[in-house]
């Protein structure tokens, strides 16, 4: 029976371009019991490869034989399925974001928390083993108090024509910000740029400021000569690079203790040699992300990107947005 090794058995809402390795990850943990898709040979096409039932929304939210959703559609359908989703007693993960607007938002959060429903939100880097590395550092001090931060998610294409880039690449970054500082920002602001689509951002950067004395900046491009995705971290003890791009893993995590000298009347760099941080290589970020909704569907514990994360992400990507 599936999901019986994990005591949830999961219906993926979605199989497009991300739901598919939703798809595969939770077959791989035991817990996939049925697919939903609008396309109903698409849907057919995943059941037969998972061994699974193809279902109709509404027979998915009807069934008692499965426990939990895991919702990949577009995001201007979240609030519904998910809110149908917590009113038929199931558990929810909700692909990034996980709403367009604060009070979808806070409706999800507050149906969830008043049925006692598990809910998460997929923020996946947070799950990325070398960034669970990073912030355990940065919790214990190494690199002392985070002066400011700031992340490229850049690329060529995939061109939106929907969404922009802050949208569509930014909100992973802004949840490794809020991690990072451990607070949310007291002031954002963004702009941005479009030329492929018209009323559509190819670019966007945002500036945040952290109520400690912080400050943050996030870069997302989808019209960029080469792809990169790096989180670098300055403190005052010693400086991070989060580089999720590099091709060698050991290299996607370093640590640089930078000092300055200020005998000589004028602070003077003294650089030292990159320290590569160790993280676990071989674990999937995804296959993490899926285990983690699972552990809290059996423990009832909350999870690390819950409601209060995922509203406090949106908040300041809408202000973003708005400046």
């Amino acid at each position: 029976m599936a999901g019986k090794g994990n005591g949830s058995s999961v219906a993926v809402i979605g199989c497009g371009h991300w739901g598919k390795n939703l798809v595969r990850n939770f077959s791989a943990l035991g817990a996939l019991a049925a697919v939903v898709d609008p396309r109903a040979e698409v849907a057919a096409k995943f059941a037969k490869e998972y061994g699974v039932d193809a279902l109709s929304l509404d027979e998915v939210l009807a069934s008692d034989d499965i426990s939990a959703v895991v919702i990949a559609v577009p995001a201007e359908l979240h609030a519904k399925i998910a809110l149908d989703a917590i009113a038929a007693g199931k558990d929810v993960y909700v692909e990034k974001p996980v709403a367009l607007t604060m009070e979808d938002a806070s409706a999800i959060a507050d149906a969830a928390s008043a049925a006692d429903r598990i809910l998460m939100v997929g923020h996946l880097l947070q799950y990325h083993p070398a960034f669970e590395a990073l912030l355990r550092s940065v919790r214990a001090g190494d690199l002392g108090t985070i002066q400011y931060a700031y992340s490229n998610r850049v690329s060529t294409g995939i061109f939106r024509t929907e969404e922009n880039a802050l949208w569509s690449l930014a909100p992973h970054d802004f949840s490794l910000m809020l991690a990072l500082f451990g607070e949310a920002p007291d002031h954002v602001e963004g702009t941005g740029a479009g030329w492929v689509t018209p009323g559509i951002e190819d670019e966007y950067r945002v500036n945040m400021t952290f109520p400690s004395g912080g400050r943050a900046h996030i870069f997302a491009s989808w019209l960029h000569p080469f792809k990169e995705q790096r989180l670098v971290v300055v403190g005052d003890k010693a400086m991070a690079v989060f580089e999720d791009t590099h091709p060698d893993k050991a290299q996607k995590l370093r640590l640089y203790r930078h000092s300055i000298d200020r005998n000589s009347g004028k602070p003077v760099p003294v650089k030292a040699e990159a320290e590569i941080l160790p993280y676990d290589m071989a674990a999937e970020p995804l296959r993490q992300e899926c285990q983690h909704f699972l552990d809290c569907c059996t423990s009832r514990a909350n999870p690390r990107t819950d409601a209060k994360e995922a509203l406090a992400v949106l908040q300041a990507m809408i202000m973003a947005g708005n400046s």
